[in-house]
């Protein structure tokens, strides 16, 4: 099974400050972690290799000062790593990320599944994964709290629901956004 992970550099604390000329967050200079809730998507992806074997890619896009997180991510075990940057993401909003990060799927090759995680913690929009999604034209779940079972086409997902939880099959190769537990 080959797992494209995305994953993204957020700033270390919550306080975001914002050029007033161009209204984009200033990253240079502010210390930063990968997203948490990336984190557990790396972290399933490593659990289903481990049950199921293959390989995990780790995908991002932004400034070149996030190879450090990718290397962070390649010592936790993941395979390979790609940063997609270029100042002409400067400022992207979720629908461009979105599209970058469609076609560093694309250039990565064949592939079973795609995690990211629910949100990002400097944006909390939750719109990157979907959107990927049906950029790739692939099915897609969020809020996924565990992959139950893998079979040969399709995974079994258990799903936070308002309700509190439901069990889905997904079709592969599908995108699914991942929460904590």
């Amino acid at each position: 099974m080959h797992t494209i992970v995305c994953v993204k550099q957020v700033p270390a604390t919550n306080v975001v400050r914002m050029d007033p000329v161009t209204n984009t967050i200033i990253r240079e200079g502010v210390e930063s972690i990968l997203n948490p809730f990336d984190a557990y998507a790396v972290e399933e992806a490593l659990r289903l290799r481990e049950s199921q074997g293959g390989k995990i890619s780790a995908l991002s896009m932004g400034i070149p000062s996030v190879t450090e997180m990718l290397r962070a991510v390649l010592a936790l075990g993941v395979d390979r790593a790609m940063l997609l940057t270029d100042r002409a993401f400067a400022g992207a909003d979720t629908l461009a990320t979105a599209n970058a990060l469609a076609g560093g799927v694309q250039a990565l090759g064949a592939f079973d599944l795609i995690l990211c995680g629910k949100q990002a913690t400097d944006g909390d929009t939750a719109q990157v994964g979907p959107m990927l999604a049906e950029m790739l034209n692939l099915p897609h779940a969020t809020d996924i709290i565990a992959i139950t079972e893998v079979r040969p086409a399709s995974l079994l997902c258990l799903k936070v629901t308002d309700e509190g939880q439901e069990s889905i099959e997904i079709p592969l190769p599908a995108v699914l956004t991942v929460v904590k537990d």
